[in-house]
Order: structure tokens, then sequence, then C-alpha cells
């Protein structure tokens, strides 16, 4: 079912859904309002769902749709909008994609291939894991402990640098070990996230606000610090190199033969050449096999690697194919992650 106040989007959406043979869109929707309605009388297994509407906007729609009837819901938002996504995200919707913001045809339509795949990687999804982890982010957590950004943390632990990989259903799972990470974790982090450009800085900014270590977006030359994470831009992918002075990043533009990106599998083979056995892989939520050469090559230098179990992943995919490697050392439930995190990156981490 199509939920969209212009006409013009609903019409463009459902001709690139129904330009499959096997996809049917039962129907579309102007207002939340509406949306209740159609969604109780058609019930679609698939929503996709613009935010801003009259009457009643997505959010409340979202709220309403995973109380009553829970259904994967796939956002269709424009750029600008990108703070207003990761609202959605946290209230249930399990992925988007990002609508050119002019309205014409050809523009529209360079969204067709995105669209299929995520819908296609919906489908027979199972709604208790989305709602655990939205149940996860609503649990109450000390405040965050504000430091400035220029104190140090000293690495105390075995591990170096945390490499973490997600797709699909990533960004409320990387908030919630982000906000349970302390303040003085003896570890560096980096992310790579698929998102799309324009949508990486409001995360990481999103996710500063309420972690308790410092999170920024990425940029080329920067030095990694323990208790800091980066997350990599959306139109990059973020690599990490061994100079004279410690640990830098390095920035490459993504290209259109690129399968995924920001590249998990390149990050993480760059973290495991820069620093070997403390290297410290995990692979999260998501479609496809992104992280699973990066694990390899992790584990390959003696570094360690954690998987999120079946039980919590909204999509198995990425973690599947981790495990499928041989190179994990222990498979995690989301709601453990951070705990398995900070043991491995303590002092005495490495001993188990």
């Amino acid at each position: 079912m199509v939920v969209d106040d212009s006409a013009f989007n609903r019409s463009a959406i459902t001709t690139m859904l129904e330009s499959e043979r096997d996809i049917e869109v039962v129907g579309f929707a102007t207002d939340g309002v509406d949306a209740i309605a159609k969604t109780l009388r058609l019930a679609p297994d698939v929503i996709t769902l613009d935010l801003e509407m009259p009457n009643m906007d997505g959010y409340t729609f979202l709220r309403w749709v995973m109380k009553e009837r829970p259904t994967p819901v796939l956002v269709i938002s424009s750029r600008s909008d990108s703070r207003s996504v990761f609202r959605a995200l946290e209230l249930g919707a399990v992925e988007f994609v990002a609508k050119p913001e002019a309205r014409i045809s050809k523009r529209i339509e360079s969204i067709r291939d995105e669209l299929l795949t995520k819908v296609r990687g919906m489908l027979n999804l199972e709604m208790r894991k989305v709602q655990s982890a939205i149940s996860l982010l609503a649990r109450d957590r000390p405040a965050p402990v504000a430091r400035p950004a220029d104190e140090p943390v000293r690495r105390k632990g075995p591990v170096e640098v945390v490499a973490i990989a997600a797709s699909t259903g990533g960004p409320p799972a990387i908030q919630a070990i982000l906000t349970a990470l302390p303040a003085d974790l003896g570890a560096s982090i980096v992310i790579s996230q698929h998102m799309p450009a324009g949508f990486t800085r409001s995360f990481a900014e999103r996710m500063n606000k309420m972690s308790s270590i410092i999170v920024s977006e990425a940029s080329a030359g920067e030095r990694l610090r323990p208790g800091m994470a980066l997350i990599a831009p959306g139109n990059h992918h973020l690599l990490v190199k061994r100079g004279r002075d410690g640990l830098v990043t390095a920035l490459e533009p993504t290209t259109p033969d690129d399968k995924y990106t920001p590249s998990a599998d390149r990050m993480m083979i760059s973290v495991a050449e820069a620093c070997g056995p403390a290297a410290l892989g995990v692979v999260l939520t998501g479609m496809g096999n992104d992280g699973a050469a990066g694990t390899f090559a992790i584990k390959r230098g003696q570094g360690q690697c954690l998987a999120e179990a079946e039980e919590s992943a909204v999509i198995f995919g990425m973690p599947q194919e981790a495990i499928r490697t041989g190179a994990v050392d222990k498979v995690v439930p989301l709601t453990r992650m951070a705990d398995e995190i900070i043991r491995r990156c303590s002092e005495r981490g490495g001993e188990v």
C-alpha cells in the first residue's frame, strides 16, 4: 500500500512497484486517517509511507500501525527531511528511500531499483524483531555523560578499533549500542551503515546527542581516538590507515558500480590491516553479505569478531553470511551486544 498526499508521488511509486509482475499495489492512502482505514481493510504486506501529510501525519500513523497492526513500513522521504527519517525509524519504520527533491519523472524513477530491492527484502519480515529493537530504545538509560571533545581517553584493553557493519534495521541497532557505551571506552569505533549521502551527518549528530561517547561523521585525515565513534559519510567508503602519529581515516568516493555503500568490507579489511589482533569486528542486521569478507580479514589478522543473533536481527542476511565464514567468535543478541563490546574492550576482555 502506498501512503502519500502527493498524487504525483503516488502515481510514480505505484508505476515503479507494479513494473514487477509479482508486486501488486493493493491501494493507496492520502493521509494517516485514510491509511488506518485502508490498512485494516486491505492488510498489505508492506507499506510505503510519506511522513508529512495533512490530517494525520506519518508519525501518528506509525505509532498506530506498530501497536494495532504491525506491518513492515518503508519511508520514502526527501533528503531535506533526514532528521524526520530517524525519528520514524525509532518509531518502527524498517527502512527508508531518499526521493529526489524535484518532481521530475525521470528523477523519481532513479529510486526504482532501490525501492524494489528494499520492498522485496521486507517481505516475510518478523515484526516482533522490529518491535523488540524499538522496545530496547525505549528502555530507561542514564543520561549521557558529557565529555569535552579534547579530553583524552586512553586505550586500556586489547581492542584498538571496533568496526561495526549494518544495513536494513541498522540505525536503531547502532543507537542501542552507542547509547549504552561508556564515555571512557578504551577503543575507537568506526561504522559503515548503508545510507545515502545527506543522511549520515544527521544520524551522527543525533547519536552524539544521545551518547556518552563522541559521535561524528568521519572526515578525511581524522585521527582515531578512544571513546569516539566515526560514521562513514553516505557517499564515501571509510578506511583506517596507520600513520606516524597513529590511526587516521581515509575516504574514497563511491562509484555507481559499488554494490554496497558505504562498504563495510572495505572498512573492516582496512581495520584488519591497520590493527591486526587489536581489531574487533561487529556485523549487525542487514540484507546481503557486506561484512563477510571483512570479518574473515579481521579473523585472519588474529582479531575478534561478533555477529548479531538471528533472534534479534531484523534481517539476518549480513550476520548469517559473516557466521558462514567461520570467523565469528561469538553470536550475540542485540540486547547484549553493547555489554559484549565493553567486555572485549576492557583489560580482561581478551582473556575469554
